[in-house]
């Protein structure tokens, strides 16, 4: 039997707290080395591998990246996206949930409850970056009945590690 495997909380909570040590640890640092990493959970580099290797297999860790400041880069602006759709039918909501998949400058789509069905979070150059975007891009996906846009001017918080499992805190 796996030991993670599935999204199912019965799956996942069998994780234990080194598994959640070695996953707050590479989010907080995906550059250390396994002895490294092996030191910090306390473990020797052997399990520690092992370890880290099933989280891998297992889908737990999905992949390593690279923390970018978003203004050297060239898109400072931040906009968050409120999306609400006409119908909720299989073909309008595929249909925009592809678009939205294949669009660079959506970097996260959440589906939402509320009045909105969707919020993006949406990185563009400057103003005009941003209207070019809504209307050759976002107005032209079929089914939107209405866009409602905040831009963030500040950011208070940014993390990258995971909070504690509340009964491992």
């Amino acid at each position: 039997m796996k030991r993670f495997g599935t999204k199912s909380w019965q799956k996942v909570s069998e994780m234990d707290a080194i598994d959640r040590r070695i996953v707050r640890a590479l989010q907080r640092d995906g550059r250390m080395s396994n002895r490294e990493l092996a030191d910090h959970v306390g473990l020797s580099p052997s399990p520690c591998l092992r370890r880290l290797k099933a989280l891998e297999r297992d889908g737990v860790i999905r992949g390593y990246h690279a923390e970018v400041d978003a203004e050297l880069y060239g898109l400072p602006i931040t906009v968050f996206i409120r999306v609400r759709l006409e119908r909720h039918d299989e073909d309008t909501v595929s249909g925009f949930e592809a678009k939205v998949r294949s669009n660079d400058n959506i970097v996260e789509c959440h589906v939402m409850t509320g009045q909105a069905d969707y919020l993006l979070r949406v990185m563009v150059a400057d103003l005009t970056d941003y209207e070019r975007f809504v209307r050759r891009e976002l107005q032209r996906i079929g089914g939107v009945a209405s866009i409602d846009t905040s831009f963030a001017y500040g950011q208070v918080k940014r993390r990258a590690a995971f909070p504690l499992v509340p009964r491992e805190g």
